[in-house]
């Protein structure tokens, strides 16, 4: 009679532990996934005093693939000179340091999900030389879509001119 009733506790522990799987799985499963091309969409943007920075901070589309564990980002901008540029970043999903190298020289940068993995944070600081001196600046960017074909990046900056903060809407192509 004990071994039945042990048979039957341990049948019903094993059932409970594969009835709860698919909602572990599926809360984990549930951040999103920027992978796609996106189209900067001005309308819809607020970028901001643009003669307080001195240059502009946003905009322009980019490309993301997004797997588990990276987010990689590859932008094409044309430059003052009319050359395109085009700049690959590159980022780990779990909260590890990623270093990119630019033409603005190194940055690094951690990304972490939000509590409720509806956003990704990615904290970015970035050291260069100018005016024969060495800078730091620091970006935050939260990443989140406000609907399966739209992405909104709002950027909080770091500048000599005090802190900027914009807001760029994508819409996926």
């Amino acid at each position: 009679m004990k071994k039945s009733i042990t048979m039957k506790v341990v049948s019903l522990a094993v059932i409970a532990a594969f009835l709860c799987m698919p909602l572990t799985i599926s809360a984990q499963g549930s951040k999103p996934n920027f992978s796609g091309k996106w189209v900067f969409n001005e309308s819809k943007s607020n970028l901001g005093d643009q003669s307080q920075g001195g240059f502009r901070m946003g905009g322009g589309n980019f490309t993301a693939t997004q797997d588990a564990n990276n987010l990689t980002v590859e932008s094409t901008r044309t430059t003052q000179d009319g050359q395109t540029m085009t700049t690959t970043s590159k980022y780990t999903l779990d909260g590890k340091v990623s270093v990119n190298t630019t033409g603005r020289g190194e940055s690094k940068s951690t990304a972490t999900w939000s509590a409720d993995g509806k956003s990704l944070t990615i904290v970015t600081t970035r050291t260069f030389e100018r005016d024969g001196q060495s800078m730091e600046m620091k970006t935050t960017e939260v990443w989140s879509l406000t609907s399966p074909t739209v992405l909104s990046i709002v950027r909080t900056m770091n500048t000599p001119n005090g802190e900027r903060k914009t807001t760029s809407v994508y819409d996926k192509q």
